[in-house]
């Protein structure tokens, strides 16, 4: 039976936990299966890593540190933005997501940090930066 190595495109279901708490952030049980090729860099580093050297049908649970994974918050990645910028119509409330667009037209997702009386901080980190996961990992298939 094959193992996965690089370069291979795989089918894989999973479940992301975070490593603290084991509350489930993620999992595609419920949908098809994440489909990605090895290599490529469309899935996080310790991702890739924990499926390399997979045989198909195959089970098992990995740990991700956050540098293999979404990395450290980085502060300078919040930023102030005042209620003026707001839509009137807005109220913000800490984790609300909201869409940014930069001056090259694509769009940042950010997530409202602290809100204050005149302005809010606004967070552009991805929502699981700063936290090591798990994940149940189930190889569907080596399309290779």
């Amino acid at each position: 039976m094959s193992q996965v190595k690089e370069k291979d495109t795989v089918k894989v279901h999973y479940t992301g936990k975070l490593a603290a708490s084991g509350q489930v952030f993620d999992s595609s049980l419920e949908r098809e299966p994440i489909e990605f090729t090895l290599g490529e860099g469309t899935i996080i580093p310790g991702f890739e890593t924990g499926v390399l050297n997979m045989k198909e049908a195959e089970k098992k649970t990995i740990e991700i540190p956050k540098e293999e994974a979404y990395g450290e918050v980085k502060k300078d990645l919040f930023q102030q933005v005042g209620n003026d910028q707001l839509p009137e119509d807005m109220k913000p409330e800490v984790g609300m997501g909201l869409v940014s667009q930069n001056p090259d037209g694509t769009e940042r997702q950010l997530r409202v940090a602290e809100v204050n009386e005149d302005h809010i901080i606004v967070d552009a980190n991805h929502p699981l930066a700063g936290h090591d996961l798990t994940f149940e990992l189930e190889l569907v298939e080596i399309k290779s």
